[in-house]
């Protein structure tokens, strides 16, 4: 169960990577009835840490406090060629030989390396930092096509805002769908991230097109219809367009064409049906528009990586459905 979490710093503190940690683990959201973690930021030194801008940062907590964590989250890493410390690389041993699950942000796949936790596993980083990566860690394989890799107990995620996608593929992985989307619609996530690695963040909202117009209301009607036959043709009439002009505000509003974007919408609903409904899937296919299960497992292989029924496996949280 994953309730108890620590971001672990030392060093240079990098702000958005830190405060992605604190975003998803440390703001309280049960008043919308998504569980609450105990969530600590922690450090060998007891110094002021110090990060862009002037800023400063005194952790309260010595890493004792990561003696109990369910997860331990490194913001980011220096990445220079020198042995970290000790002590933290003994924590982090330690929490992975408990069974804790260890989530390095961007840089901070560097300190995993440097400890010996990603010998012979996989793992990613920013795209700029691949080729260091890899040359210096030749027993790591990197994958630097990836937002995230999961390898057993390890979770290594590329640069900066990839870290929201790590963080809410544990979410989801621990504790479901709900409560990982429930912490993605507060946060306003993006819709698609590309880069390869299955998504597991759904939609918060439509987005708006960059010359104004507001599709909201077609999408939110696409959404609420998934189980429908819709052709270009129909959906630019809804829209008052013309085809060509729909499927150019299409593009513009959403990063990508009517049938990819609806090709989505479907797999994210058959994700949700997996993981919450008793249905088998040639039920799930024609429940999501797809037809049949065949066409469901074709486009769902290409999306999420897995078929059906094995993503069923990994995240329905009811015993009857799993």
């Amino acid at each position: 169960m994953l309730t108890d979490v620590v971001a672990l710093i030392d060093d240079t503190v990098h702000a958005f990577e830190l405060g992605v940690a604190c975003e998803v683990f440390g703001v309280d959201r049960t008043d919308e009835g998504l569980p609450a973690f105990d969530f600590a930021v922690c450090s060998p030194s007891r110094k002021a840490l110090s990060g862009a801008g002037g800023m400063q940062i005194r952790a309260q907590y010595g890493l004792d406090r990561a003696a109990t964590a369910d997860l331990i989250i490194v913001p980011a890493w220096h990445t220079r060629d020198e042995p970290p410390p000790a002590a933290i690389v003994a924590t982090l041993h330690a929490a992975v030989e408990r069974g804790a699950w260890v989530l390095s942000e961007c840089s901070g796949v560097f300190l995993l390396a440097a400890a010996g936790l990603l010998d012979n596993r996989r793992a990613t980083v920013h795209w700029r930092e691949a080729d260091r990566l890899a040359a210096r860690y030749p027993s790591v394989t990197v994958d630097c096509d990836a937002l995230y890799v999961e390898d057993g107990p390890i979770i290594t995620s590329a640069g900066t805002a990839a870290g929201i996608d790590a963080c809410l593929y544990i979410v989801r992985r621990e504790l479901g769908a709900t409560v990982a989307n429930g912490i993605a619609r507060r946060m306003i996530v993006p819709a698609h991230r590309d880069g390869g690695q299955a998504q597991y963040i759904e939609t918060p909202v439509p987005l708006r097109a960059a010359d104004g117009d507001d599709l909201a209301p077609l999408l939110a009607w696409m959404q609420g219809n998934l189980h429908r036959r819709m052709t270009v043709a129909e959906l630019a009439a809804r829209a008052h367009m013309s085809a060509r002009t729909f499927a150019r505000r299409f593009t513009s509003s959403t990063g990508t064409t009517p049938n990819h974007w609806l090709t989505q919408q479907r797999i994210l609903l058959a994700q949700r049906l997996l993981e919450k409904e008793d249905l088998d899937v040639e039920q799930v296919a024609r429940r999501c528009g797809f037809g049949n299960a065949d066409l469901l497992r074709h486009h769902f292989v290409q999306q999420v990586g897995t078929t059906p029924t094995a993503y069923r496996r990994m995240f329905a949280h009811d015993a009857a459905i799993a």
